[in-house]
């Protein structure tokens, strides 16, 4: 029984024109096959230059990872919501302190900007 991934990229291949999530999904499931290229291509009918120029183009769009250098410093036991906030540190000078009772996707907006190389 076909996956309902595989349903996705057949459905896809007899598209004329596709939109970048469209292609996505089918570039992803070929990367999943460990197939080559050209056989995949071939088993779903698409023209394989078609998935290479995909594949290419939605990597360019893929942004690099980036790891930040991490300092471990003498753990302190924290008392609940009312204790000491977080200090992460950077580099450069640059560091961000987060207050106790944080909401998670604002670190994480703030990190991301600051991954692109914004300036503190």
């Amino acid at each position: 029984m076909a996956s309902e991934r595989d349903r996705a990229v057949v459905r896809i291949a007899k598209v004329r024109y596709w939109r970048a999530t469209d292609a996505r999904v089918v570039v992803d499931a070929w990367r999943r096959s460990g197939e080559p290229l050209s056989r995949f291509a071939d088993r779903h009918g698409i023209h394989s230059r078609r998935l290479s120029r995909w594949a290419a183009a939605l990597e360019a769009q893929e942004p690099a990872v980036r790891f930040h250098p991490v300092r471990l410093v003498e753990r302190q036991e924290r008392s609940g919501p009312s204790g000491e906030p977080i200090e992460i540190v950077i580099g450069d000078g640059c560091s961000v302190r987060v207050p106790p009772g944080f909401a998670a996707e604002d670190l994480e907006r703030v990190l991301s900007v600051l991954a692109v190389g914004a300036p503190c």
